[in-house]
C-alpha cells in the first residue's frame, strides 16, 4: 500500500463514505487517510473503511502533505464553505498540496458551479474514483 488517498469531509461525512466505499472497490491497493471536519465525518469515513482517520483544521494540514491524491466536494479549496467548517488554512492546506485533487461539484453553500445541474451523484462519484484509479495506476 504504497499509494496515499485523502477523503476529506465535511457536516455527515456522507459523501466521504461514499467515496471511501467507492475507492476500496476500485483501487484495492491504496491507502485510504480519512479527515473529518467534524467528528461524524471523521466517524462516518472510518466506518467505511478508511485505514486511518482523524478530524480537525490540523489534521487537514498535515494529511496534505502524505497525499498522492486528495479527493473530496469542491467546497474543500473553498474558505468558509461547507456552512463555515472549512477553515481559510485548511482550503490553503488542500490549494496549495502537490497532490492531484479531485473535486466532487456541488451547488450549495453559496456556491454555484455551471452545468452540473444534468448530472447525478452516483454519475459523479464514479467519474471521481475513475480518475483516482488512472492516476494511481499510471503512477504505480
Amino acid at each position: 500500500m504504497g499509494k496515499v488517498v485523502l477523503v476529506i469531509d465535511a457536516q455527515g461525512g456522507g459523501l466521504g463514505r461514499q467515496l471511501i466505499n467507492l475507492i476500496r472497490r476500485e483501487v484495492p491497493d491504496v491507502r485510504i487517510i480519512a479527515v473529518g471536519t467534524n467528528y461524524a465525518a471523521t466517524s462516518a469515513m472510518l466506518k467505511a473503511g478508511a485505514d486511518e482517520a482523524a478530524t480537525g483544521e490540523n489534521s487537514v494540514v498535515v494529511a496534505c502533505r502524505k497525499a498522492d491524491v486528495i479527493v473530496g466536494p469542491v467546497g474543500m479549496v473553498i474558505a468558509d464553505s461547507m456552512l463555515g467548517e472549512i477553515t481559510p488554512r485548511m482550503s490553503h492546506a488542500i490549494a496549495r498540496a502537490s497532490a492531484l485533487r479531485v473535486m466532487i461539484p456541488f451547488n450549495d453553500c453559496d456556491n454555484y458551479i455551471a452545468g452540473i445541474s444534468d448530472y447525478n451523484m452516483g454519475k459523479l462519484l464514479l467519474d471521481a474514483v475513475r480518475k483516482v484509479r488512472s492516476v494511481l495506476t499510471q503512477e504505480g
